[in-house]
């Protein structure tokens, strides 16, 4: 079950919606996402953790689809991932944000972001924009973040926002880890 948004807020229509930070504009899905999620997508490294069979896609359509599933998820409950944008040059960085599906094991953000784009920390500042977003909007207690085990930089990411490790999960018929970030832990202490 989706969580209840806080007393006094509404959910905003995605076109309504754009977080910023520094040097990125977390903001919903465009059609002309769709080419540069797909060419994401493509890459094994990134495939291989992010797309459900963790194979890369290869097929136009596929990747369409899979687009479209990310903007179905904020047409039916007003949210989901965001697309990350490069302020400086507008480029699709990849997508970070909440993301809560039927038979999910918890409100998750998640973070994927195109090989171009690693290494510059746009995972962590996309993904405590989207925590702060998150918190801010939902009656949540912990936020989780599933990453599989042999995922060492998304690992990383998740100890830099002091996420700690809940309990091993089956996703896709692989084991993950179910990496926590509570409430009061991250309200109380400084950001990453």
């Amino acid at each position: 079950m989706i969580p209840p948004a806080k007393q006094g807020v509404t959910l905003p229509m995605p076109a309504d919606l754009a977080v910023e930070t520094e040097r990125l504009i977390l903001r919903r899905w465009r059609d002309t996402d769709v080419t540069p999620n797909t060419e994401m997508l493509a890459d094994p490294d990134s495939a291989r953790f992010i797309t459900s069979d963790g194979k890369p896609v290869v097929d136009e359509f596929v990747g369409w689809r899979n687009a479209a599933i990310m903007a179905g998820h904020w047409a039916l409950h007003g949210f989901g991932l965001f697309v990350v944008e490069e302020k400086r040059t507008g480029r699709y960085v990849g997508r970070v944000g909440p993301w809560f599906p039927a038979g999910w094991p918890g409100f998750e953000v998640g973070w994927g972001i195109a090989k171009n784009f690693r290494g510059k920390g746009y995972a962590g500042e996309a993904a405590t924009a989207s925590i702060d977003w998150a918190f801010a909007t939902f009656e949540v207690d912990k936020i989780v973040h599933i990453i599989r085990k042999e995922n060492v930089a998304s690992q990383k990411v998740a100890r830099r926002l002091g996420a700690i490790i809940e309990r091993e999960v089956e996703l896709f018929g692989d084991v993950s880890d179910l990496w926590v970030t509570q409430r009061d832990a991250w309200t109380a202490g400084p950001k990453p």
